[in-house]
């Protein structure tokens, strides 16, 4: 069922723009480690056979050549015990926010589907690398997403379903902002009003 997932969310996440052709990558937990999807294949040629077992550490529990980005996955799952699921992708607005190297604030409620006030921005490190993958989990903290500086967008979930429309949601915001400061300067929300938001999302669709 993981694997038909991976197909199934890899495939969705093209058709939302999310990705295109074989940039991105997506993960879940499996037992002591983790299935993500394989290194440079694109969404329309995966099948379930394709998809790559690794342990937390990195070590193959089977053929095929993961993910460039298996460490970002690894390292995530190792300090947030809560994710079993991770969405890495590159759409359009927030990757452009990534390579302004800012965070998307608090302009719209939405926001809050991250359980923060705030998609922070990573710092810039090589695809890849374990660097990048400390880098993703600071910027993190305790969100359910972040961005990676001239790169992309990471979100996590208790499934792929939640991640994938915490990315839908994370980008349709990113566009928001990117427009309202196209127009003028944008009101953000302040503090309380992402407080009020952020908790009542702990009722909303269980985010």
């Amino acid at each position: 069922m993981s694997r038909k997932l991976l197909v199934d969310f890899t495939r969705r996440c093209s058709g939302a723009g999310l990705n295109h052709g074989s940039t991105g990558n997506l993960s879940v937990r499996s037992g002591s480690g983790f299935l993500v999807t394989p290194s440079g294949i694109p969404a329309d040629q995966l099948d379930e056979g394709a998809m790559v077992e690794l342990a937390l550490d990195g070590t193959p529990r089977g053929l095929g050549k993961p993910s460039s980005e298996w460490r970002l996955h690894a390292a995530i799952y190792a300090a947030r015990t809560d994710a079993r699921a991770i969405v890495h992708a590159h759409p359009a607005f927030s990757t452009t926010i990534a390579c302004l190297r800012q965070d998307i604030p608090p302009v719209h409620y939405m926001i809050a589907v991250t359980g923060a006030h705030r998609v922070r921005c990573s710092a810039y490190a090589t695809f890849g690398t374990a660097e990048l993958s400390a880098a993703a989990v600071d910027a993190l903290g305790e969100s359910r997403a972040c961005l990676l500086a001239n790169h992309g967008l990471v979100t996590i979930g208790p499934d792929l379903e939640t991640a994938f429309r915490i990315a839908v949601e994370v980008e349709t915001v990113a566009e928001y902002w990117w427009r309202a400061k196209a127009a003028g300067e944008p009101v953000l929300l302040t503090e309380a009003e992402m407080k009020a938001a952020v908790e009542k999302f702990k009722d909303y669709r269980k985010p």
